[in-house]
């Protein structure tokens, strides 16, 4: 597990880079929280908590997650979960996940893209491996627009590549 914790006075952003799949919602709307070019990458008291939780909440692979600090509530999950098959891509989760590690670890989440096309080398969790087989499959449409770790819809960061992990 490489969840990496970054804490603010009324807000604390956690980010597992293993989870993310590159979507770059927290990227495009909250570049003053948000940005590749700075360390650490994670700024949580450059915006408003309101603001931080709306965007944490649109990343769909639950890389990014928070913890209110200043009494705010604290990231609700649909009970029962929610399962979307996304189009051509990986199952979208919504609800009370608990996952399971290799290494035996269990970690409850809140959101994430889960593995469909079978490929993925970080099972459960996509990795965007349908991208490079070509996995067509029915499902939701969900849009993709570009950001730094997406130059194009079909061509995400390559995780080793990404400045986050360093």
């Amino acid at each position: 597990m490489s969840r990496r914790t970054y804490r603010g006075a009324n807000i604390e952003i956690s980010f597992d880079l293993e989870q993310c799949i590159h979507v770059g919602e927290c990227l495009r709307r909250l570049p003053e929280t948000f940005a590749l070019d700075r360390r650490p990458w994670i700024s949580p008291d450059a915006a408003d908590a309101d603001d931080v939780v709306a965007v944490v909440g649109r990343c769909p692979s639950g890389a990014l997650q928070y913890r209110r600090l200043d009494g705010g509530p604290d990231e609700t999950a649909p009970d029962p979960a929610v399962v979307t098959p996304m189009r051509n891509g990986p199952l979208l989760v919504r609800g009370r996940i608990e996952v399971r590690r290799t290494d035996g670890t269990v970690e409850v989440m809140p959101r994430a893209t889960l593995c469909r096309c079978g490929s993925s080398a970080n099972k459960p969790f996509c990795d965007n491996s349908h991208l490079r087989v070509g996995f067509r499959a029915p499902g939701e449409p969900f849009r993709i627009e570009l950001s730094p770790v997406r130059r194009a819809v079909d061509q995400p960061l390559d995780r080793a590549r990404d400045p986050r992990g360093s």
